[in-house]
This record gives C-alpha cells, sequence and structure tokens, in this order.
C-alpha cells in the first residue's frame, strides 16, 4: 500500500525522533556507574533499542492486526524506558535537564505511536 508524502514525512520524523533517543539514552549511559553495566545500563538501552525495532519490524508485516500488535510492544518498551530513565534520575545517574529532554522526546514518540496504533 503506498503511502502518502505526508504519511511518509510523519514516519521520516518518527523514525528520526526514535533514532535521536535511542542514541541519546546510549550516550547518557556511558557515564552510568560501571556496576550498573548489567542493570539498569543494559535494560535501559535494551528497552529504547526496542521501540525502533518492533517499529520497523511491524511495518514488514501485512497484516493490521500484526503491525499493530509490534507497534503496542514499541509503545511498551518507550513506557519501560521512560521509567528506566526516572528511575536513573531518582539513583542520580542521570540530571534533571536530561530527563526533562529526554521526556519531552518520549512524549513526542508517545503521542505519535499511539496515533498509529488507533488508527489500526
Amino acid at each position: 500500500m503506498p503511502q502518502s508524502i505526508n504519511q511518509t514525512k510523519f514516519h521520516d520524523e518518527l523514525r528520526g525522533l526514535i533514532d535521536n533517543y535511542i542514541h541519546s539514552i546510549y550516550d547518557e549511559t556511558v557515564h552510568f556507574p560501571s556496576n550498573e553495566q548489567f542493570g539498569v545500563i543494559s535494560q535501559i538501552r535494551r528497552s529504547a533499542l526496542s521501540v525502533m525495532l518492533n517499529y520497523v519490524e511491524g511495518f514488514a508485516r501485512i497484516h493490521n492486526k500484526v503491525v499493530r500488535n509490534f507497534l503496542e510492544i514499541s509503545y511498551g518498551s518507550l513506557k519501560e524506558s521512560r521509567y528506566l530513565l526516572y528511575f536513573s534520575y531518582k539513583r542520580k545517574y542521570v540530571k534533571k535537564e536530561k530527563l526533562d529532554e529526554l521526556e519531552k522526546i518520549g512524549d513526542r514518540i508517545g503521542k505519535m505511536l499511539w496515533g498509529i496504533i488507533e488508527k489500526l
């Protein structure tokens, strides 16, 4: 099914936001304590990356129910990473300014993903 120019711009923007979110989390977790390597660092990176991987895999599928399922997983991974960011802030691994910046990006991603899910 061909996409309109507006749909293409929307998905390009969404992919860009998700990519920025992932890279920002990877960059931020470099500064976390080394004893968190197999704990919070691993989990937050995995959940952030899962947002994109499930988004991409979902759109590689044909049936809307399957696409929706992958997008719901993507949305759930976003929520997981957002909690881990908050947890990291409470542990003083992330500064308030960075938390606010990533939450703002996460809000935008979440609204865009949820908009697609509702349309399916």
